[in-house]
């Protein structure tokens, strides 16, 4: 959605997707703009609660038949296992995705991490195509005003124009874009000192993990120490993203940086910030 700085001035019901690498401010954004009567609208916590929920609860309650004690709780329905996922918090997603490598080391089998990639991909894909029908909701059902959509960092790999095209239709896309060297190696420092699980293309998947195995004198992907597979991979996956994203915000929407974006603290912040990206495209 393109916008002029007047039209956006004069939206009686603000739309916004904010695209960008996880750890850029979007999630504390979409937080901030939540006491101010915008709906905050999580990709992942859709993906949490409804698409991949039952996918998660399988895997908890197979590893929690493996207890004998908890077998027995389970199988007399005298327990039961929940998904507490929050906006915040998207342990239950990252345990589901989870870190390709060693089983015995707390990793994932190649066959079952290319499958569970898949799910991902299709979940992430089913929760951005929600959001017109979250759009509506949040104004006749809740009474909010406005809309944030909090996409997904892995946003950028899906490979499905027709959700940008969608998105494009319903919201005013802001990227937020690292632009330094500090900012940058940030990112990285902080995904190489607490790897998270990682949604990868497939092909860049195949084409890194080849280099990685054959740099470290392995056979199998159930060789790897699956944390050191993730650090060593996050900056390569890092910088396949940058183009990405860049050719979304050229086709679709808006660029601001990481450093604007973290001078915003209030409503009347984003608004300027979004005016703005609009007054420089323009």
């Amino acid at each position: 959605m393109r916008l002029t700085v007047e039209q956006y001035r004069q939206w009686e019901h603000k739309k916004v997707t904010l695209l960008g690498m996880s750890g850029v401010g979007k999630t504390h954004i979409s937080s901030m703009l939540r006491d101010h009567n915008w709906f905050h609208y999580s990709g992942d916590y859709r993906i949490g609660t409804c698409y991949l929920d039952e996918d998660i609860l399988d895997l908890i309650k197979e590893q929690a038949m493996k207890v004998p004690f908890l077998r027995e709780l389970l199988r007399n329905d005298w327990i039961y296992i929940r998904n507490n996922i929050r906006v915040n918090d998207l342990g239950p997603v990252l345990s589901f995705v989870g870190k390709l490598g060693n089983p015995e080391l707390g990793g994932v089998p190649l066959d079952a991490f290319i499958q569970r990639q898949a799910q991902y991909r299709e979940a992430e894909i089913a929760a951005m195509r929600d959001v017109p029908e979250f759009i509506r909701k949040a104004q006749m059902i809740y009474g909010y005003s406005h809309f944030v959509n909090d996409a997904g960092g892995s946003l950028c790999e899906l490979e499905e124009p027709g959700v940008f095209d969608l998105l494009a239709e319903n919201t005013l896309i802001l990227y937020i874009k690292v632009t330094t060297k500090d900012e940058e190696q940030k990112l990285i420092d902080r995904a190489r000192s607490d790897p998270k699980p990682l949604y990868y293309r497939p092909n860049f998947l195949r084409e890194h993990l080849a280099v990685y195995l054959q740099e470290q004198g392995l056979q199998y992907a159930a060789e790897m120490i699956p944390d050191d597979f993730t650090r060593w991979v996050f900056p390569r996956l890092f910088h396949s993203r940058l183009p990405r994203y860049e050719a979304i915000a050229h086709d679709y929407g808006y660029t601001v940086t990481s450093e604007e974006a973290a001078q915003v603290r209030n409503e009347a912040d984003f608004n300027a910030l979004i005016e703005m990206a609009i007054a420089r495209h323009a």
